[in-house]
């Protein structure tokens, strides 16, 4: 492999793109075990993501072949490894402690990181996401959101 090839693929937004298909296509494996009802908004999100990772990697690629210089992906790494690590530990907390305990700890606390201060907004916020959630997933289309491990029997 020559090194313009090797670099053209270790461009950070080739980079991203590719671990994000190989990402979504893990998690849309187990999405074949669920019943198709609750397998729908997964499975469609996760060939989303696909899809649009498929779109960077296209549009990442015509740059590299033009010529075009790759810029950093932030200036800042430590936020976006700090953005890594909340998505990882939201995932852990879906898993153990189940969706709705998780999400309303992560929402104001994403909020929080990102500046908003205010008390009243956040938990305005929080109970609207969430309860729009369990209006809309929960109460009308009676689907259940992970418990989490700890509660499970």
């Amino acid at each position: 492999m020559s090194d313009d090839r090797k670099n053209r693929l270790l461009r950070p937004e080739t980079l991203t793109a590719i671990g994000l298909m190989v990402a979504a296509a893990a998690f849309l494996i187990p999405t074949a075990e669920l019943r198709p009802i609750s397998a729908l908004l997964p499975a469609a999100m996760l060939i989303g993501l696909i899809v649009l990772a498929v779109l960077l990697l296209i549009g990442d690629q015509r740059r590299a072949a033009r010529g075009e210089v790759a810029e950093p992906v932030t200036k800042s790494p430590r936020q976006v490894i700090g953005a890594f690590c909340l998505i990882l530990a939201y995932m852990l907390g879906c898993d153990f402690l189940g969706f709705y305990p998780s999400t309303i700890v992560v929402i104001p606390l994403v909020a929080w990181i990102f500046g908003f201060r205010n008390p009243l907004g956040l938990l305005a916020a929080t109970v609207i996401v969430v309860g729009a959630i369990w209006l809309v997933f929960d109460f009308g289309m009676s689907q259940d959101f992970p418990a989490g491990r700890l509660w499970q029997n």
